[in-house]
C-alpha cells in the first residue's frame, strides 16, 4: 500500500510518491534564469529558499490546461525542486495489486520517467520517478545556474549593508 499525490497535466493523471511531496502551491511570482531549457520555468523563493521550477507539461510534451495551475514543491537529492502542473487531484492511496510495473514500449512517454502505471477502477495513473525527470546533464546545468544565483544574491546583501 502506497500513497501518492496525483495530478493532472493535459488528461492525463500523475501520480509522486506523497513521501517525496514538500508542499503544494499556488503558482507564485517565477523569476526566468537565462540559459536553462524551455521545460525549467526559473526558481521561485519559497520562504527564503530559492526552488527551481519544473514546468512538466513542457518536459512532457503535452499542452496545459490553464485550469488550476499548481506547484508541487518535492525533495529532490538534498535539494527542493517544484513541478508546475495543470491541478492536484487527490491524495491517493493504492494497494499493491493496483501498481503496475512500466511497459517497456510506452507510446510518446519516456519509460525512465515512470515507475509504474497505478490502476483505480477505469483509471490509469502515470506514476513518477521524480529523479530521473532531469539528466544528468541538465542536473549539473541547473546546480551551477543556481550557485551563480546564490553567488550575485551573497554579493548584492554586501553591497545593501
Amino acid at each position: 500500500m502506497k500513497k501518492f499525490a496525483v495530478f493532472k497535466i493535459s488528461d492525463e493523471s500523475f501520480g509522486i510518491a506523497i513521501e517525496r511531496v514538500v508542499e503544494i502551491l499556488k503558482v507564485q511570482k517565477l523569476f526566468s534564469i537565462p540559459g536553462l531549457p524551455d521545460f525549467l520555468s526559473g526558481v521561485m523563493n519559497v520562504r527564503g529558499t530559492i526552488v527551481p521550477i519544473i514546468d512538466l507539461r513542457k518536459r512532457f510534451g503535452m499542452k496545459p490546461s490553464g485550469k488550476k495551475e499548481r506547484l508541487i514543491i518535492v525533495r529532490f537529492d538534498k535539494e527542493k525542486i517544484g513541478f508546475h502542473v495543470d491541478e492536484i487531484k487527490e491524495i491517493l492511496t493504492l494497494e499493491d495489486q493496483e501498481i503496475f510495473r512500466s511497459p517497456s514500449i510506452f507510446k510518446g512517454f519516456k519509460t525512465e520517467y515512470m515507475t509504474g502505471l497505478g490502476k483505480r477502477g477505469e483509471n490509469i495513473i502515470i506514476l513518477l520517478n521524480i529523479d530521473n525527470v532531469l539528466t544528468s546533464e541538465e542536473k549539473i546545468m541547473l546546480k551551477e545556474s543556481l550557485e551563480s544565483l546564490e553567488v550575485k544574491d551573497a554579493k548584492t546583501d554586501k553591497t545593501d549593508q
